[in-house]
C-alpha cells in the first residue's frame, strides 16, 4: 500500500531478513544440540568389528546395565512385565524391530534371558548394539 501524504511514500511490506536469521541461528542451534540428546542410558559396549544396523524406522532401544537393570529407551523396566510392555509398544507397529544394547559386563545368561523375553512378545528383529574398534 503506498499513499501519498505529505509528499512521503509508505510501504507495507514485509522485512523477511530478520526472520530468516532467527530461523539459520535456531537450525544451527538444533543440528548442533541432536546428536547430544541422543544417548540415553549409559552403559560400557563391548567393542566389535561389525557392520551398520540400517533400518527404515526408529528402532526401540533396549539397555541392560552392569547391575542388571533394563531400560526401555530411558524408562527402568522389571523383566517380569518386559514381554508384555514391549508387545503393547508394538501392536500398532509394521516392522517389529528392536536394538539391545548390553554392557560388556552383564553375565551372557541374563543377556539371553532378556532376548527369550523379547521374542516372546513377537519380534522378528532383534539387533545387538556394539562399539566399532577403533
Amino acid at each position: 500500500m503506498i499513499s501519498q501524504r505529505n509528499g512521503k511514500k509508505y510501504m507495507s511490506d514485509i522485512n523477511v531478513t530478520p526472520l530468516v536469521d532467527v530461523m539459520l541461528v535456531l537450525l544451527i542451534i538444533f543440528m548442533v544440540t541432536a546428536p547430544m540428546m541422543t544417548q540415553g542410558v549409559k552403559v560400557n559396549l563391548p567393542k566389535t568389528t561389525s557392520k551398520n544396523i540400517k533400518t527404515s524406522e526408529e528402532p526401540l532401544i533396549l539397555t541392560i546395565t552392569r547391575n542388571k537393570e533394563i531400560f526401555l529407551e530411558s524408562h527402568k523396566l522389571p523383566m517380569d512385565g518386559l514381554d508384555i510392555k514391549i508387545a503393547k509398544i508394538f501392536e500398532s507397529r509394521r516392522d517389529k524391530e528392536v536394538l539391545l544394547r548390553a554392557d560388556k559386563d552383564v553375565p551372557y545368561g541374563f543377556v539371553i534371558q532378556v532376548m527369550a523375553k523379547v521374542k516372546k512378545a513377537g519380534i522378528d528383529k532383534l539387533g545387538m548394539v556394539t562399539e566399532p574398534l577403533e
